[in-house]
């Protein structure tokens, strides 16, 4: 267990029970005493936890983690879903992206899948997706301005929605905290309304997301489901639950 997916651990155990000992952390993550202390102290410094004497108290924080904590998450479900999602874009097409590490692995795919002939161009308001594509020759990337939000790297607030609200896009793909059948959901209510602007902007909408997020609602809604057009998850989502998505219009791949 790297040492990020380990503080994912200890953050959504006290979620759960609000106060955790060091010996009671380390038995749950079968790692030593030593280790837990300095995590804790880490994510103390971090202002994500409160130390106590021998442990740990949750901080009245919503758990939403920076995203450089979440990227080893379901790694292997993330490449499945984004390689099924490229697939859905043509290519030349005007594609636009939010953050989160899902649709990063989406920007990764679609870069693989440019063709020099076609370029295709990507619309976001994710710094790190801008970032990685910029050096590929064959997309043409266009980032939206705004105040940086640090936990996704998104641009947020008036600026970003006065540039998207210019623009037209043949696709989004749309990356979220959690999904069930009244809508799709963010952490924070800044990035729900400017990832609301860009599915607008879109004539086809695939929201991608790993089977931990599906059936579950978060803070604030992006959008409600009929905004969305395709689902792309993992496997790990049952029979039962796709066949609901599908009763409401939304068309759902398990890669």
């Amino acid at each position: 267990m790297s040492r990020y997916e380990r503080w994912n651990a200890l953050l959504e155990l006290l979620a759960g029970q609000g106060r955790l000992s060091v010996e009671e952390a380390a038995a749950s993550l079968d790692v030593s005493t030593a280790t837990i202390r300095r995590d804790f102290d880490e994510l103390a410094r971090q202002q994500m936890i409160a130390r106590t004497r021998g442990g740990a108290v949750a901080q009245s924080v919503s758990y939403d983690l920076p995203l450089r904590y979440k990227t080893a998450r379901h790694a292997g479900e993330k490449q499945r879903i984004a390689a099924a999602a490229a697939e859905l874009a043509a290519p030349g097409a005007v594609v636009g992206m939010n953050g989160g590490t899902t649709t990063s692995e989406v920007a990764r795919a679609l870069a693989l899948l440019a063709d020099d002939e076609r370029p295709s161009t990507i619309v976001t308001n994710a710094l790190n997706i801008a970032a990685e594509l910029t050096v590929r020759g064959s997309l043409k990337i266009v980032v939206v301005g705004g105040v940086v939000r640090p936990q996704s790297y998104e641009l947020i607030g008036p600026l970003a929605s006065g540039v998207i609200g210019q623009l037209s896009l043949d696709t989004a793909f749309l990356g979220v905290d959690a999904l069930d059948l009244a809508g799709a959901y963010a952490h924070d209510e800044g990035e729900a309304e400017v990832n609301n602007l860009l599915i607008r902007r879109a004539a086809q909408v695939v929201a991608v997301a790993d089977s931990s997020k599906v059936a579950r609602r978060a803070f604030a809604r992006i959008c409600a489901l009929d905004a969305v057009d395709v689902l792309v998850t993992d496997t790990g989502v049952p029979d039962t639950v796709a066949a609901e998505f599908t009763e409401r219009g939304v068309k759902v791949l398990r890669a």
